[in-house]
């Protein structure tokens, strides 16, 4: 989950992954159960069917998206130790690589992509790692990383690459701006948009299972541990998970060295609740008004050889986050510049507690 238009990660997703049913509310037309242990079957039977239907809708997605070619890059820039003096030369190699992998698109006739590196090549961009190959991952510094007090990660949803990552950048610049204008005299700021998993589509079986998300978790372990070396002593650090990045950002926490997470338009962490995420960071979550990841079933259940979905919705009471207002948000407005949720987000990264709006 997490594809979006300009903003951030998500587009409406296909009519069968938003019914409007949720575990507590069954279908109104359904029959009434009998009396004794037919109503837990009958309930236990319409989850199962269900959560069938959605992977079988997905089913599309990844048999479709199989069939593009291989896009030729080359191999990660070779870097040194990464210390704060070493980052400009990081920043280099990795633009460096970038350029090489656009001409490589290039001849390869595949323009988008060409475009996307190309743009990641350029001067202004602090490139903490890259990869070209294959879907493409990408860290990169908003900010000036080696003497931020404050620090944002974004974690992004599905449908998120390097052919999308103009939208991913435009949501990580929206947020630095924030933070700047926001930020007490004499405090820093940086953000990091981390694309550095490889994302599921939002019409596929893997966005029902936490399968990429359990591979994601120590990478995003490795950067948070990789940040805390190149970031003053005193910096705070605040995870920012959008839809199936908060799944990541819920199998990561209990080792997670980081003050705050936020989980926004998430479909759950596949934890019951905030405590059993055995995190030290506050656990904040937010779903805007018009966000279509309210009509996901918040369900958790065995089907065929693995398990889906994501239990618990991280905005309920049962959950104990921090609810905090969206607003109005849509599932991919939550960093629209203006926007309730892109202030309460930059306060949370600010550690102005006080001042986040709750729900």
């Amino acid at each position: 989950m997490g594809h979006a238009p300009p903003h951030t990660t998500d587009p409406q997703p296909p009519t069968a992954l938003t019914p409007h049913l949720h575990e507590d509310h069954p279908q109104p037309t359904a029959p009434p159960a009998r009396a004794g242990r037919a109503g837990p079957r009958r309930r236990h039977a319409w989850r199962r069917a269900l959560l069938a239907t959605l992977l079988t809708a997905a089913i599309v997605g990844p048999l479709s998206g199989a069939a593009r070619p291989g896009i030729p890059a080359p191999a990660p820039a070779v870097l040194g130790p990464l210390t704060p003096a070493a980052l400009p030369t990081a920043y280099a190699a990795n633009r460096a690589n970038a350029g090489e992998a656009a001409r490589m698109a290039a001849a390869h006739g595949d323009t988008r992509r060409a475009a996307a590196d190309r743009a990641l090549a350029a001067p202004s961009r602090h490139l903490l790692a890259f990869d070209g190959r294959g879907p493409g991952l990408a860290t990169e510094v908003l900010g000036d990383l080696a003497r931020a007090d404050r620090v944002a990660v974004l974690v992004p949803g599905s449908d998120t690459s390097l052919d999308t990552y103009a939208r991913f950048h435009r949501a990580a610049a929206a947020l630095y701006g924030d933070l700047a204008h926001r930020a007490p005299a004499g405090t820093r700021v940086a953000v990091v948009a981390w694309l550095g998993y490889r994302t599921p589509a939002t019409v596929s079986t893997a966005v029902a299972t936490t399968g990429r998300a359990d591979r994601a978790a120590p990478r995003l372990r490795a950067l948070v541990k990789r940040l805390r070396d190149l970031t003053p002593a005193r910096a705070r650090i605040a995870l920012l998970c959008h839809s199936y990045g908060s799944v990541v950002c819920g199998r990561s926490a209990h080792a997670l060295d980081v003050d705050d997470i936020a989980l926004v338009g998430s479909p759950g962490t596949a934890a019951r609740t905030a405590a059993g995420l055995r995190a030290n960071a506050r656990i904040w979550a937010a779903r805007g008004g018009g966000d279509w990841v309210a009509h996901v079933p918040h369900v958790r259940a065995d089907l065929l050889f693995t398990t889906v979905g994501f239990g618990t919705d991280p905005v309920s009471r049962g959950f104990g986050a921090r609810v905090f207002d969206a607003a109005g948000a849509d599932h991919s407005g939550y960093f629209l510049p203006g926007s309730v949720s892109l202030a309460n987000l930059a306060l949370i990264t600010l550690g102005e507690t006080s001042e986040v709006t709750r729900a």
